[in-house]
């Protein structure tokens, strides 16, 4: 029977913000690709909170800008709300957020991706991954280690689709399934189609599945809410834009407010008496969910003794009385919903335009992917999203880019791109994912960051505009928009530090002032920032001869000197760190040959297939003394070859 026949460079399948990312990037590197979508209107879809960024988020975000992609300009072009977050701490944890309006992220997105050469836009579901085999690995009698090549993907239509590469981004569409109380719908996100065919063909290629869960909450009218019950939550005076590329001037505009209410005790009895009722607790819900983003009801479970959480009541939009229950996700039955809402102050009449509900959907184990987000088992095959076991459309976005990437230098026969823990945030994420067993939604957070003041949001640019232009998807001129003004953060760091001030009266005045110590002798302007109580931006008086910089470099100026010890302890424990990832392993060597390592560790090495010495530190089971005895014998290994 004759099928359609199509030949690509790339295939990237879903549309979400992991495919959106990992299409652009290919097509902007000049390769022919197409993306596939359950439904093109649903393209860079938000199911749950129409924002961007938030904290660790705003990093991703910044970083993903930093190297290319489009999820900080299009943000930038759509927000009805802006706010930097932890500003009363320091700058290493300070995150942006933005509320977006809904439909317009989507649109502007896919407007974007329709007017992007080399990029073919198909509304079909894949049904298969179609491969070859090319080698056996180590164990050649063991059919879970044949390596296979990719080379295409079937719809369920039948056509046939060939491909160079592909790139799965599916989210939280494979066999969907969205829950509340009683009711079960086998729907992707917001009633979409889901896929369902796709697991069948994974499954039988030896890719091992896990079974996962999110939620959202509901969906309620703006007219039945009474927000003089709430705190208001109003946007930042002067809006930071996610994009380094985006003029700060062009985004200042009017923007909405969010609200703030909480739940109480009654809200608490209501759930605590339904809770037999609830698919999470019953056993309906088969799929481990976010432990960093429960529902509601898991909240009350978990905290017992919190008599309230935090409820943010926010827009989807400027053309929609749709609000979204920030904090209140839940799978309870309809009439428990309505009941738990009316008891929070502001919600007592509320109308529910769409209920709550929970959502189960096949993801892979990441530990089955390298480092570059490709399949160790089958070439060519690249993944990214939730689809790897994480949650959130940052991080999402982030995978799919670097998929994207990768899966498109494999195609041009150059050099993949890895960044590291010490590089940025997206370092972080994928190194987790690859080299840590996840049985639940992974969520990036600061704290995962061990060199977190160097990875800031605010440094993104001067840490990977660099790479981002080697790659391609930086053009000269902003890469070199970037250089000139490192140029100018060093050039007045350097004029501070050789710029002295005395001891006479305009300075002691300054320094009583701002209840600073008085000088004794001379001191440089740079010692003063350093100062806890003092900063770049106040010594302006005092400093006559100051030029004048945009407020993103002064910022730099004032971060960079105050942290300056701090920064260069951390740089030296990078430095430590770079050591044992420039020790790199044969994916295919057989760890079960080393005498004196311990069998879970054999086990575990043979298990991940680490790329780096520093990579299999990092593996559960795998123990310092293990990564001795690594090092002690490829030492004794390499002697003798020499």
């Amino acid at each position: 029977m004759a099928v359609l026949e199509e030949f690509y460079d790339i295939v990237v399948v879903g549309a979400g913000h992991a495919g959106c990312e990992a299409a652009l990037a290919c097509a902007r590197l000049g390769l022919e690709t197409i993306l596939f979508t359950v439904s093109v209107d649903s393209i860079a879809l938000m199911p749950c909170n129409p924002n961007i960024g938030g904290s660790s988020k705003g990093h991703l975000v910044r970083e993903l800008d930093a190297l290319g992609g489009e999820m900080g300009k299009n943000i930038d072009k759509t927000f009805i709300q802006s706010r930097m977050l932890n500003e009363s701490k320091g700058p290493a944890v300070h995150s942006l957020r933005a509320q977006a309006d809904k439909q317009e992220y989507s649109r502007q997105m896919r407007k974007t991706l329709e007017n992007t050469d080399h990029l073919t836009i198909r509304q079909a579901e894949v049904s298969e991954i179609i491969t070859e085999d090319i080698r056996p690995n180590y164990e050649k009698d063991s059919l879970s280690n044949k390596i296979q090549k990719i080379t295409g993907v079937k719809t369920v239509s039948g056509a046939v689709y060939h491909a160079k590469a592909v790139v799965l981004a599916t989210g939280t569409y494979l066999r969907a399934r969205c829950i509340f109380g009683d009711v079960s719908n086998y729907t992707g996100p917001n009633g979409l189609q889901a896929a369902n065919h796709l697991t069948d063909s994974l499954i039988a290629h030896g890719i091992e599945m896990f079974r996962f869960k999110t939620g959202t909450p509901a969906r309620v009218d703006r007219r039945s809410l009474d927000f003089s019950k709430m705190e208001e939550q109003p946007g930042d005076p002067e809006i930071t834009p996610f994009s380094f590329s985006t003029d700060p001037a062009a985004i200042q505009k009017n923007q909405v407010s969010c609200w703030l209410t909480y739940t109480n005790e009654k809200t608490h009895e209501i759930i605590r008496q339904n809770l037999d009722r609830s698919p999470l607790f019953s056993g309906v819900i088969e799929g481990t969910g976010p432990r960093y983003c429960p529902s509601i009801e898991d909240k009350v479970v978990k905290f017992p003794d919190k008599d309230r959480h935090q409820i943010f009541v926010e827009p989807e939009g400027l053309y929609t009385n749709e609000m979204y229950l920030s904090g209140m996700s839940s799978s309870l039955p309809e009439d428990v919903q309505h009941a738990m809402y009316k008891t929070v102050p502001g919600l007592e009449h509320v109308k529910i335009v769409r209920n709550a509900y929970a959502i189960e959907y096949d993801c892979i184990n990441s530990i089955q992917l390298r480092p570059t987000l490709e399949f160790k088992k089958i070439e060519g095959l690249f993944s990214g999203g939730q689809f790897n076991g994480s949650s959130g459309y940052e991080e999402a976005a982030v995978q799919g880019f670097m998929a994207g990437v990768n899966a498109a230098m494999k195609v041009l026969k150059r050099k993949p791109y890895v960044l590291d823990r010490s590089q940025a945030y997206i370092g972080v994420l994928i190194d987790d994912l690859v080299t840590k067993e996840n049985h639940e939604p992974y969520r990036m957070m600061t704290s995962r960051a061990e060199y977190r003041l160097l990875l800031r949001q605010d440094n993104a640019d001067l840490r990977l505009r660099s790479i981002g232009h080697e790659i391609g998807l930086v053009s000269d001129e902003e890469y070199a928009k970037t250089l000139d003004k490192e140029k100018q953060i060093e050039k007045e760091i350097f004029r501070l530090e050789h710029t002295v001030v005395g001891t006479g009266p305009v300075v002691q005045n300054f320094l009583e002032k701002h209840s600073s110590t008085p000088l004794k002798s001379g001191l440089s302007l740079a010692e003063l920032v350093k100062r806890p109580e003092l900063d770049y931006f106040m010594l302006s008086e005092l400093d006559e001869n100051r030029p004048k910089l945009a407020k993103n470099i002064a910022e730099q100026v004032d971060i960079n000197i105050k942290y300056d010890g701090y920064i260069r302890r951390q740089k030296q424990q990078v430095e430590q760190f770079k050591k044992l990832e420039n020790k790199k392993l044969n994916i295919n060597f057989d760890y079960r040959q080393i005498k004196g390592l311990r069998l879970e560790a054999a086990q575990k090495l043979n298990q991940y297939r680490p790329e780096s010495v520093g990579q299999a530190s990092r593996i559960a089971g795998v123990s310092p003394a293990d990564i001795s005895v690594l090092l002690v014998y490829f030492e004794k290994m390499a002697n003798s070859t020499n």
